[in-house]
């Protein structure tokens, strides 16, 4: 079943079609994976509670809170602040778990993503 998902706010940005009804539950429980063409990456989690993680290849991570607002999904109160970022919207996208797509990051950095079965 294709459910709509908040796409990176992955790698806090995402560029697709958006859904008036949109519904999370196929990123619940599951790994939205960003990759960067330099070989770094994003995993993402989002919380059927309403919260949001995120670790960096680096080892960095992020914490936030997330909800929908109208056709986009934001990101609120993100810690640390991400390059003086503490909020974030990114339009839904449609995905399935094992579904790629190509979106941009807050920097304009393509990035690939892909919506993983389980953490």
């Amino acid at each position: 079943m294709r459910n709509w998902i908040g796409g990176a706010v992955c790698a806090l940005a995402l560029a697709a079609p958006v859904a008036a009804s949109a519904n999370m539950n196929d990123a619940f429980g599951n790994t939205v994976l960003s990759r960067y063409p330099d070989g770094g990456w994003v995993k993402h989690w989002f919380e059927r509670d309403g919260t949001y993680s995120a670790e960096f290849s680096d080892g960095r991570r992020l914490a936030a809170r997330w909800r929908i607002e109208g056709q986009r999904v934001c990101l609120n109160g993100i810690r640390p602040a991400f390059m003086m970022i503490s909020r974030f919207c990114s339009p839904m996208i449609e995905a399935s778990v094992g579904e790629t797509w190509v979106s941009r990051d807050p920097l304009g950095r393509r990035v690939t993503n892909v919506l993983q079965r389980g953490r």
